[in-house]
């Protein structure tokens, strides 16, 4: 990354509303090609509203946002074929097997027939699954289900892949193999936009921002912001922004 790079998403005072519940609170950032950006903030914090915005999924109240040069108001089906997602209260179909997983997923991501059965050989071969294939995907471990699902969303080569809470209820060993993952698609050139209430992920980010009550607190690298509010670690910094709020 340069800062010379135009960012691959920008938000400016970007706000939804639930009649007079503000969710998310005129937040504005930008994220470059290539970046981990890391969205952080506790269970109600408005990460899972924000993300929604930006994918098209739910409609702003108010401000202005483009993903992949596409505003989020007038262009969300462009926004759409252009963007993995993934999050950890719905990956995979249980009562599909391993392999038709993969070629529902391809299909909706428009990904030609003939290129399908060749991606879904690698994938498999890629996490030495092969033999499972024709298994039903709720017989596989949690973690295994999460790792093959981010694949997924990377099927189809999106310029930004959107990981919503995506290591949630996983042990700390899956988390970092899953952040493996992760780290490989952004030097391919993914960028990767995750939210997550786990402030030991920040630490894997190119840069983070914290959000609380809806509004960015803070927003910086890892090691800028512990310098900045003299903390040893990322959650220090967010229990004194949280406890300042």
């Amino acid at each position: 990354m340069n800062g010379n790079e135009i960012p691959v998403i920008v938000a400016k005072d970007l706000t939804r509303k639930f009649g007079k519940f503000v969710a998310v609170d005129k937040i504005s950032f930008e994220v470059k090609p290539g970046e981990i950006f890391g969205f952080l903030g506790a269970n109600g914090a408005g990460k899972t509203t924000a993300i929604k915005m930006l994918t098209g999924l739910l409609i702003p109240s108010s401000g202005r946002a483009s993903v992949a040069d596409f505003d989020v108001f007038k262009h969300t089906e462009d926004i759409k074929k252009r963007i993995g997602y993934m999050s950890q209260k719905f990956s995979l179909y249980d009562n599909l097997t391993l392999f038709e997983n993969i070629r529902f997923y391809a299909g909706i991501y428009g990904i030609p027939d003939n290129e399908i059965k060749t991606k879904a050989h690698s994938l498999l071969k890629k996490f030495a699954v092969e033999e499972k294939k024709n298994e039903l995907v709720g017989s596989l471990p949690l973690g295994w289900k999460q790792k093959l699902a981010f694949s997924i969303a990377i099927l189809h080569n999106p310029k930004i892949v959107f990981l919503d809470e995506p290591t949630g209820g996983v042990d700390p060993i899956t988390r970092r193999q899953f952040w493996n993952l992760i780290y490989e698609a952004a030097h391919n050139g993914t960028t990767i936009f995750v939210t997550t209430h786990y402030m030991d992920e920040a630490e894997y980010c190119d840069r983070i921002s914290i959000m609380v009550d809806g509004r960015i607190e803070a927003m910086d690298t890892p090691g800028n912001l512990k310098q900045k509010y003299s903390c040893e670690s990322i959650n220090d910094v967010f229990i004194k922004l949280a406890r300042g709020s």
